[in-house]
């Protein structure tokens, strides 16, 4: 397997890169990474700059053919299963949730409540919304926050937001965070570092799925 780390988990939020690689290891899945490891070319797409997408497609395709491909980012996800042909691709969470119910990854469950932020590229984008949760499920109490599923609301850092309407990013980022303050909850999870990076703040643990699972999972000492 290929662990595609993402730009934003690659260069901003390396504890996603190492919580990640922690897991892998710990159920002993055989992977590697890219050195030098180029951007899936989402911003790019979803900025409309086509032609420079397409070119960074055409170049990581000669290089990811083949390969299972591993993703942290579920914008790295949508677009390497959607915008790319021919890619095997799965998401984190789709993984470790395998990983947990085949007993390769041993998890304890504990009396910790969490709420879930449900990002939009795993979620409306790619119908992803049920192993993300089971995958909590295994270690705490999941407390739903009002918008879910299909309907949940956008952090606000997707889309080139963020860079281009940060005050709107921001705005929106409180939304979620109010909503997820709501359940009575202290800790936030979601299974994106785009989401992760919007949503930090200083009321609410911020965790991506990974970080949560090394954290409040008590992984068997032996693997």
């Amino acid at each position: 397997m290929l662990y595609f780390r993402g730009c934003t988990a690659r260069e901003k939020l390396p504890g996603i890169q190492e919580a990640t690689e922690k897991l892998l290891k710990s159920a002993d899945v055989d992977y590697h990474i890219l050195e030098d490891e180029k951007c899936c070319g989402s911003v790019l797409l979803r900025t409309g700059f086509l032609k420079e997408a397409q070119e960074q497609i055409e170049k990581n395709t000669e290089i990811l053919k083949g390969e299972t491909i591993i993703t942290s980012c579920a914008g790295c996800y949508k677009t390497l299963k959607d915008d790319y042909e021919g890619l095997d691709v799965i998401h984190i969470s789709q993984l470790l949730n395998q990983l947990i119910n085949e007993g390769r990854l041993d998890v304890s469950k504990t009396d910790l409540d969490v709420t879930y932020h449900d990002s939009c590229h795993l979620g409306r984008h790619c119908d992803e919304f049920d192993e993300p949760r089971e995958v909590i499920r295994s270690v705490a109490n999941l407390i739903e926050m009002e918008n879910v599923r299909e309907n949940s609301l956008c952090c606000g850092a997707g889309g080139g937001v963020k860079s281009a309407y940060p005050q709107i990013a921001s705005q929106m980022g409180k939304s979620r965070i109010e909503q997820a303050k709501e359940t009575g909850c202290e800790t936030l999870v979601t299974p994106c570092p785009f989401c992760k990076l919007n949503l930090e703040n200083d009321d609410l643990e911020v965790l991506d799925l990974t970080e949560f699972l090394v954290k409040y999972g008590d992984l068997d000492e032996g693997q």
